[in-house]
């Protein structure tokens, strides 16, 4: 998977990671990593660009989840605790959690979005087609200063 990031300036910053390719237990990691150097260097808010992966499998949706944990604030799960992930998506629909605000996806593949939609991970998420609708759709006002995660 090739991973490439950008930042939107808009009313606030927004960082955008481009994915391409396959993102499956071979490379999860590697999204997880990226995404820890984007908050490490003091961006909150994320959109992941989906417009270029043809394949998702359950350790990407698990990095998803770990990306939007991190994002929250949240302490990353243990790199084998990967289906809490799919456990916390009940656990966070039960207490009205609803989509995050911090981590938007853009414009998924048909595939991708049949693996978000049935694994219950699209609403989880907002989903936007167009680069400007989920560049407004982010808070414009800065999240509380989180602590420091590793």
């Amino acid at each position: 998977m090739k991973i490439t990031i950008t930042k939107a300036e808009g009313l606030i910053p927004v960082a955008i990671m481009h994915l391409e390719g396959k993102l499956d237990g071979a490379n999860y990691e590697s999204l997880i990593e990226e995404a820890q150097d984007v908050y490490g260097a003091g961006d909150r808010d994320l959109l992941l660009d989906l417009g270029g992966l043809i394949f998702i499998s359950s350790a990407g949706l698990a990095a998803l989840h770990q990306v939007a944990l991190l994002f929250r604030g949240e302490a990353r799960p243990g790199q084998d605790e990967g289906w809490a992930a799919y456990r916390a998506i009940n656990r966070d629909r039960d207490r009205d959690r609803g989509a995050q605000e911090r981590v938007k996806l853009l414009s998924p593949t048909k595939e991708v979005r049949e693996v978000l939609d049935l694994t219950g991970f699209g609403a989880l998420f907002e989903i936007f087609t167009d680069l400007d609708q989920a560049l407004a759709s982010f808070p414009q006002v800065a999240p509380a200063s989180a602590a420091s995660l590793p």
